[in-house]
């Protein structure tokens, strides 16, 4: 049976948990990386990843629950290893953390657009090159979670970007080792965040006006950790049902 570490799993209706589902759906064991804080603080809600964890074991999966926070340096590392030490060699590891506070400009603090960087660009680096260092003889897919949102959610979009350049970077550096690395940008998806007004306004942006969900984040993921999806590497893709902000 394969292993995965995902992170960014803290809630239970956010697309890490919709991952986690799909793939103990197809078998995965799983770590599920999450930072409670984060949850409270940006998405004020609390972390409910154990009730998420007693609903995957009960698929007859094994699930480790690995708190901490990325933006750390030696966190990264430490949940590879641990992950590894729990459920064996790794085949995946998909990325859905992120930092994501909206300011622009002028209200963006230093210390804001250093947390942005150390959980949205650093620490998928440490992550991918700690999973890169254990895989086995198979290799291993790698997939992270992007975004095009920019303007007055600067740090956040400027580190996406960032985040974009570095995985695509592992499909060429990380081919030796067999490693696979894909970014999915789902679009706008409400995990929580959207009101109706935001929802009636990104509806309108994507053709049949109809938004994604984590769902729809998480088959694409899924295919990608595939034996069907292991020709894709080094793309940036799209799961967004077509979503332009120049139809609204």
């Amino acid at each position: 049976m394969y292993a995965a570490l995902v992170t960014g799993v803290g809630r239970r209706r956010g697309i890490g948990a919709a991952i986690a589902r799909r793939l103990a759906h197809d078998g995965w064991n799983l770590a599920l990386g999450y930072h409670a804080d984060y949850d409270r603080r940006v998405m004020r809600e609390d972390s409910d990843v154990e009730l998420l964890a007693e609903e995957l074991r009960s698929r007859g999966v094994e699930v480790a629950l690995l708190p901490g926070d990325l933006a750390e340096p030696e966190v990264p590392a430490r949940l590879v290893e641990r992950a590894e030490a729990e459920l064996g060699v790794l085949s995946a590891l998909v990325m859905s953390h992120c930092e994501s506070v909206d300011s622009d400009y002028f209200s963006t603090t230093v210390e804001s657009f250093d947390r942005h960087y150390a959980v949205n660009v650093r620490a998928p680096w440490l992550l991918t090159r700690a999973f890169a260092a254990q895989v086995g003889p198979d290799g291993g897919s790698v997939v992270a979670l992007t975004s095009d949102h920019v303007a007055f959610n600067l740090p956040y979009g400027v580190t996406k970007g960032a985040l974009d350049r570095l995985v695509i970077a592992g499909a060429t550096e990380l081919a030796q080792r067999g490693v696979r690395c894909n970014v999915v940008n789902p679009g706008p998806i409400d995990t929580g965040w959207m009101d109706a007004e935001t929802r009636r306004k990104l509806s309108a942006m994507t053709p049949g006006g109809q938004l994604g969900s984590p769902q729809t984040a998480a088959n694409l993921v899924a295919w990608l950790l595939s034996e069907q999806g292991r020709w894709i590497n080094g793309q940036r893709l799209y799961s967004d049902g077509g979503f332009n902000p120049s139809r609204g």
